[in-house]
Parts: C-alpha cells; structure tokens; sequence
C-alpha cells in the first residue's frame, strides 16, 4: 500500500489528556466527601456561579420567554426529527419471547433506565443541539426522569436558547451546573436525590475524563474527546467545498482534527491551498480555535486506490466521515469504522451536527472501532427471562448437573440434582461423577 501524507500532525490528542487526570480526580474525590457543598464552591470557582443550582419552572418560563419565535421554530423543527429518529429506532428494537425446546422459554424485555443525566456544554458557544440531541433521545427510549446540566453563561445562567431546547426536548430537571461538578452531581444525585444511571453528553477534556472515572459508578454514552471529522475526497470532489467542511468542524475547538484522505493530489493540495484563507475569514473565537487545530492536529493523506482510501479511514476511525466521491453505495458498503457517515457533496457534517435527526453524540480517538453513537439503545437494558415446566427443565437440568460437576462445582449441580428427584421420582439419571474436593 502506498500512502503519502501531505501533512502531518505534530500534535496528538494523548498530548493534552494527561493533565485532566489529576485534576479531575483531586474534584471528584472532593465531591464525593463533601456533597453538594462542594459542588457550590466548584460552581463558583469556575464559573462564578452562586444562584440557584435547580431551575423551577417559573423561572424557566421567565428565562425562555424572550426567545425568538424564529430561534424557537428552528430548535423545535430539528428537535422533532431528531425525536422522530430515535422513535423509529426504539421501533426497531422489541421485546421477543422464544421456544428453545418444548416447555423451556426464554425472552427478551426492554426496560429504560429510570434516571438518565444529560449534560450541555457551556463554553465558546450555545450549545443547542447538544441539549435536544440527548434529552429527546433519552425521553423516547422511555426514560422517566431526564436530569440536564448546563453551565452558565453570565449572571443569569444557562443561555436562553439552551434552556428552550432542553423545556422543548422534555428534560425533567435542570440544573445550572457545568464542567466536573455537573458529571459529579447527577451522578451522586446530588440536588435531585435521583443518582443518574447513565451520563451522557459532548465535552471538554475535564468532563470526558471525569465520565471515564466515574464509569462502573454509572454508565455514560461513549469515550469521547475532541470533536473529529474525516473527508474522503476524489478528483470529483470540490476542493472549496472539502475545505469549508473541514474547517467547519476544526471550530470546535484548539484540539479537534481536520484530515483529508484523498486520492487525487491535485484535489489534496487545492484543499491544503484554501485552509488558511477560510480559517483567516472567521471571526476572532472561531478562528482560533480552528486554527489552532489545523496547525497540530491536522493531517493530509495521499492514497493510491479507493481500496486503500478505505484501509486509511478505518484506521483513523474518525468521529464524523464525509465522503465527497464518486460511488457512493461502493464507499458505504466498504467503511466500517466511523461515528456517523455523511454520503456526498450535499451531505454535510453540520447538518448531521444540527438537525438532520441521527444523534451528533458521537465516539472519538477511534472508539468507532467497537462502540456507536448516543442512540435509544443507550437508555434501554435488554433484560433476559426464562421459565420452563417440569417436564421442560429435564434435559436442561441433567446438562446443567454433569456440567457442574465437570467444573468442580458440586452445589450447583445439587440445585439441578433436587429438582430432577422432585420431579421425576424413581428415575435413574446420569448426573455425572460427584466432586470430592
């Protein structure tokens, strides 16, 4: 295989983890002494916040109440497909029941978590999407009690557009928390006295790294980092437009990679041509963030055939993978390792993160590898049953007692050994040789 990189990173996101670690554990060790307390006193260290940590709902009435109609039809237009999709994908899914042989059944049920915490980024911008992407997901896996943080933004809290699109997706409770303390509450159930069975939610290094150690404690959505996107680009593709979809998502932040794989170097060199002038033509907050994120992170590969196109992009595994060349249903047949996929020039990534319906949660640093998105799935526990009539449990239980034995296991061979003598009295079974040791 030959592949040529026309650039390269010469940062990692590995550079810029390890200094969470501590810090995120020195706060949550702190949290889990002192409670809410320390909570209150992170809020106000970090984001000078000492209101009220739970929104009433006059409040969030008042709050949301100047918020353009324009602004509120846009968020409930995307906040509705995004249910719809999540709704079908619930349909997707049901509870069975099968006849492995006669008289023994066993099934399926799918049971929704009963408190799912969602958290919406406070930081360089209003994070919209992120709130109805995860709340509205969440209620149509059935989820009872929705639990949403967000950090504020000035005196008066969570930003207006925010909290409309958490009341329109149906969160339950809102709190005005960000960052590490917000993980920390709702998993703890701090304020609510409802501990969260899954966190999810997009963001930075500290609240990533704080899902990760809390994960066992509670379940949380993906690994994630800094926001990815991949092109995959041919000499059919338009390097203005490949070069606009890169940089639209290299705003996110100084660490979110750009990579263009593409197999056409006069393509590859025209979009490396046009980043710095688009990146230039932002405003002061977007440009450097993507800037920044171009220069270490970003990566440009050269590869001979669309096979090996294809090899280089499931070893990136990247969050979200545009493809922008011809054959489209060729490419979605081969990919396998990716976040979410966007088919073609008209597809593009924004879209996908605002208000095509797919999720925008997606995982990062190539946990595409085994791990999917913010789905319905997410919320539901397929909970397995079985019951079985005497006469159905016979061959099971003399399988399960020679089993046993053959592992050494004596007491559970027992449990199956008492049943066979109940049920089936003066019958002569093999039930394997007894444990001595």
């Amino acid at each position: 295989m030959t592949v040529t990189y026309l650039k390269r990173a010469s940062k990692t996101p590995e550079d810029t983890t390890g200094e969470a670690r501590g810090v995120v554990e020195a706060m949550l060790a702190d949290i889990a002494a002192r409670g809410e307390q320390a909570v209150r006193d992170h809020a106000l260290r970090l984001d000078r916040w000492e209101g009220d940590v739970i929104l009433g709902a006059d409040e969030i009435a008042r709050r949301i109440r100047d918020v353009p109609a324009g602004i509120r039809a846009d968020i409930d237009f995307a906040a509705d497909r995004v249910r719809r999709f999540a709704q079908a994908q619930r349909a997707s899914v049901s509870d069975f029941s099968v006849e492995l042989s006669p008289g023994v059944e066993a099934g399926q049920k799918l049971v929704p978590m009963q408190v799912a915490g969602c958290y919406v980024p406070a930081g360089r911008y209003a994070h919209i999407a992120s709130a109805y992407m995860s709340v509205a997901t969440a209620k149509a896996a059935g989820v009872p009690t929705v639990i949403a943080c967000s950090g504020p933004r000035g005196p008066e809290g969570i930003h207006p557009y925010v909290l409309y699109a958490l009341h329109a997706a149906g969160a339950d409770v809102v709190m005005t928390l960000g960052g590490v303390q917000a993980i920390a509450a709702m998993a703890h159930g701090l304020f609510t006295g409802k501990p969260a069975d899954i966190v999810v939610g997009p963001g930075n290094k500290f609240v990533a790294e704080a899902k990760r150690q809390l994960y066992g404690k509670v379940g949380i959505d993906v690994f994630a980092g800094p926001s990815e996107v991949a092109v995959i680009a041919d000499a059919t593709a338009d390097a203005e437009i490949v070069a606009v979809d890169l940089v639209a998502q290299m705003e996110h932040g100084h660490e979110s990679p750009g990579w263009l794989i593409s197999t056409d170097r006069a393509l590859a060199e025209a979009v490396m041509a046009r980043i710095p002038a688009l990146i230039e033509a932002l405003p002061p907050t977007a440009r450097d963030a993507a800037g920044a994120a171009w220069r270490d992170f970003g990566e440009v590969v050269l590869c001979d055939t669309r096979e090996e196109a294809v090899i280089v992009s499931d070893e990136y595994c990247c969050e979200h993978l545009q493809v922008q060349a011809a054959d489209l249903d060729w490419w979605r047949e081969q990919l396998s390792n990716y976040g979410s996929l966007f088919l073609g020039e008209e597809t593009t990534v924004a879209y996908g993160d605002k208000a095509t319906g797919p999720n925008h949660i997606l995982p990062t640093k190539a946990a595409g590898r085994y791990s999917a998105g913010l789905s319905v799935h997410k919320f539901l526990k397929p909970l397995s049953w079985q019951r079985m009539t005497r006469e159905g449990s016979r061959d099971v239980a003399l399988a399960t007692a020679r089993i046993s034995r053959a592992e050494g296991m004596e007491a559970h061979a027992r449990s199956a050994d008492i049943r066979l003598a109940r049920y089936f009295p003066g019958a002569n079974f093999d039930l394997g040789e007894a444990v001595k040791n």
